[in-house]
């Protein structure tokens, strides 16, 4: 009965926020085919997506760990959250303010060594949006951690409107197809969010205290080591792949890349919506008795939808890629392991809490400084061989490589009952109609079928292989969120 309201609470927090991130990053695919249709060469984008790339990884320096230890020390007795709040608030605001000036100040040097040194103007825009976007995961994070959703959706989703707005207006209205006015739009749309957020987040009733500061990044640097290794098993892929590919079109390359990456950005969007429902859920539920079975049931539901997601990007593939113009399909090809590595990469994120909750993050900085590793030597390895291809697979072997870490080790230290047998069932089913797909689609390519006539086939194919999907689902596990254990959740 409590399980199955903890769920539904669960569901509800992940569907608001994912009005946010879901439909948020949703109506942002609008700039994907913008950007690959509008501007005028490949590399262009290839340069949106490096620098972007930058701005993830200095994302994570910029807040060194202290949104996770913000919810720990707001949620312990001993601690009180203003106070907690206000000293991560004003921490925030000094470090990220102190980054954007050196950034403007030396905006040159740091262009020559990111091999743009005719445009120390793309630094310095970036700088100083990454340090309002750092800044402001705090009150972002005091949002959530008040249960105020729809606060947080509307301001994520101003954002969105706002960059979606600005972009139409100068590369379509004006027709400034220059790559500098995508960084033009960011930083004022990052600008008037910042703005709107601040009277709804401005510290009020503590004073900063420097113990607490002291505790919290005792708790949260540990957590910097994870999210910087972590982030650049995420990003090293299009942050090296400039200085590691020995052609001249490696920017053209990066930008096939990181276009066809964007095809597979439904997965990332689901798993960062059930993230900002999950964190503050686990840290409240830690106190409760039925919590490790509630982590274990969050696991399986989002194992489940997870596979669902996969297998509708694949199976409907030859309508997503008019996400991106023609002359980036060549990179379709990894779209699919793509998708495989964000659930691993879910995975690893909901396994994670072990060692956050025992604060034992020592752990964390350990798989993440193991993954970076392993995605390092495969890049050095791989990229000046195989291009991109070995980008993507190095992602996909690193997640899977730490995600296995976690878990065994978390089994042993902190024990959750999780599902396996379920899970399993859920795994080998996945991967059965992905093959029963694919051998369709290698047997109608023999037949003499028009281009039309062979996606409409193969689609059709893949939507009743879903059907199949959801009507073992709904069969077997749809009623945890009507019943558990024969208990009516209404009574």
């Amino acid at each position: 009965m409590a399980n199955t309201t903890n769920m539904k609470s669960l569901a509800k927090d992940t569907a608001i926020y994912g009005l946010s991130s879901i439909v948020g990053k949703f109506l942002n695919y609008l700039l994907v085919p913008l950007y690959t249709y509008v501007l005028a060469r490949t590399a262009d984008y290839g340069i949106v997506t490096n620098l972007y790339a930058w701005t993830a990884l200095l994302l994570v320096l910029l807040t060194y760990g202290m949104e996770t230890g913000f919810f720990r020390y707001a949620n312990r007795e001993d601690y009180n959250p203003k106070q907690v709040y206000r000293t991560a608030f004003i921490s925030l605001l000094t470090t990220s303010t102190l980054f954007a000036v050196l950034c403007v100040l030396f905006r040159q040097p740091i262009a020559n060594g990111l091999h743009y040194p005719d445009h120390p103007e793309f630094i310095a825009m970036m700088a100083i949006t990454v340090a309002m976007d750092a800044f402001a995961c705090i009150p972002f994070a005091y949002l959530r951690y008040q249960k105020r959703p729809w606060v947080f959706a509307a301001l994520k989703l101003l954002f969105v409107v706002l960059n979606i707005a600005f972009n139409l207006l100068f590369l379509v209205v004006l027709g400034k197809n220059d790559v500098v006015y995508v960084f033009v739009s960011n930083i004022l749309a990052t600008t008037i969010q910042t703005l709107c957020l601040l009277p709804f987040c401005l510290p009020k009733g503590a004073r900063f205290s420097f113990p607490v500061l002291k505790d919290m990044l005792r708790y949260s640097l540990p957590l910097l080591v994870l999210g910087v290794a972590g982030i650049m098993n995420q990003t090293l892929d299009r942050i090296l792949f400039p200085y590691l590919y020995p052609y001249e079109d490696a920017e053209a390359q990066l930008g096939i890349y990181g276009a066809c990456f964007k095809v597979a950005m439904v997965m990332m969007m689901f798993t960062q919506a059930f993230r900002y429902a999950y964190e503050p859920f686990v840290f409240a539920k830690h106190k409760d008795r039925q919590s490790v079975e509630a982590y274990a049931d969050a696991m399986k539901y989002y194992i489940i939808f997870s596979f669902m997601i996969m297998m509708i990007v694949i199976f409907y593939l030859d309508i997503f890629r008019y996400i991106i113009a023609d002359n980036y399909w060549e990179g379709l090809k990894i779209v699919p392991v793509v998708l495989w590595t964000y659930i691993f990469q879910g995975i690893y994120f909901n396994l994670s809490f072990w060692y956050k909750l025992t604060d034992e993050t020592k752990w964390g900085a350990w798989f993440s400084l193991t993954g970076l590793a392993i995605t390092l030597v495969l890049q050095i390895v791989g990229v000046p061989r195989i291009g991109y291809l070995a980008s993507c697979g190095s992602s996909l072997v690193c997640y899977f490589c730490i995600m296995l870490l976690s878990y065994f080790i978390g089994q042993k230290k902190a024990p959750v009952p999780y599902d396996l047998k379920r899970i399993g069932t859920y795994a080998l089913l996945t991967v059965g109609l992905l093959i029963v797909y694919y051998f369709c689609r290698w047997y109608l390519t023999r037949c003499q079928l028009s281009i039309v006539n062979y996606q409409l086939l193969t689609m059709g194919i893949g939507t009743v292989l879903l059907l199949v999907y959801c009507g073992i689902f709904i069969k077997f596990d749809f009623n945890v969120f009507r019943y558990r254990r024969g208990v009516s959740a209404n009574s």
